[in-house]
């Protein structure tokens, strides 16, 4: 596959749909501990982005809320098993075959979400969705659209931007890929948020369409620019 060895997955609105989910779960978390009622705008906040901005807009908000960001997310992530049991995880149409092939390869899933979260979810998509390293909220200093994520990943599998493929959905992703200097494709089908997506080198619609022959072909297109943010 050409010089293409290592993928790096975005995780909600890219491989599962359970943004939602957590939105709800969060406020349950703050109804029955805070007291507070969230409206629809803070459940439409959390789509794309990370728990450090989601965090910084509720404490905009709501002054008087007396959680720090651990325990936000801690709590929110308490629940979620809750919201699961009853609503269930969608995962993105071709995830699961995408998942399985690229195995073989160096894997990082590099998500906004906390780790907890992370690690939620990935056993409900099933056992292809095992990674060598994932990069969550808490363990980098600035979130997507920084690169840091990104960054951090590839210098831990030890490869070189111009040999990883980003797959991400938001705009923040696939600015934080681009900025990483990685090839970026964007999957349309979990893009809830309704992401400006053309900044990324190839979208697609389904990662159905997300197959080796794709990322030759990419590769023959792009290869050349790579390793230098856009």
């Amino acid at each position: 596959m050409a010089v293409i060895r290592g993928f790096l997955f975005d995780l909600d609105g890219t491989l599962v749909d359970s943004e939602r989910e957590t939105a709800e779960a969060m406020a349950r978390a703050f109804l029955r501990g805070q007291g507070i009622t969230l409206d629809q705008s803070d459940r439409d906040y959390i789509i794309g982005r990370s728990w450090i901005a989601i965090y910084d807009r509720l404490e905009a908000r709501y002054p008087h809320m007396t959680w720090n960001r651990e325990e936000t997310v801690a709590r929110t992530a308490m629940l979620r098993d809750e919201v699961f049991a009853e609503l269930g995880i969608t995962v993105l149409p071709g995830a699961r075959d995408v998942l399985t092939w690229t195995r073989k390869y160096p894997r990082a899933l590099v998500t906004g979400s906390s780790r907890v979260e992370a690690t939620q979810v990935l056993p409900l998509i099933g056992p292809e969705a095992s990674f060598d390293v994932i990069f969550a909220s808490e363990d980098v200093p600035r979130s997507k659209p920084h690169p840091d994520g990104y960054q951090a990943a590839m210098a831990v599998l030890g490869l070189s931007p111009a040999e990883c493929l980003v797959i991400e959905d938001s705009v923040n992703g696939i600015e934080a890929g681009r900025a990483a200097g990685c090839l970026v494709v964007a999957v349309r089908a979990g893009n809830f948020g309704g992401w400006d997506q053309s900044a990324a080198h190839h979208v697609i619609d389904t990662l159905e369409a997300f197959t080796p022959s794709l990322v030759e072909q990419l590769w023959a297109d792009y290869g050349a620019g790579l390793g230098a943010s856009r």
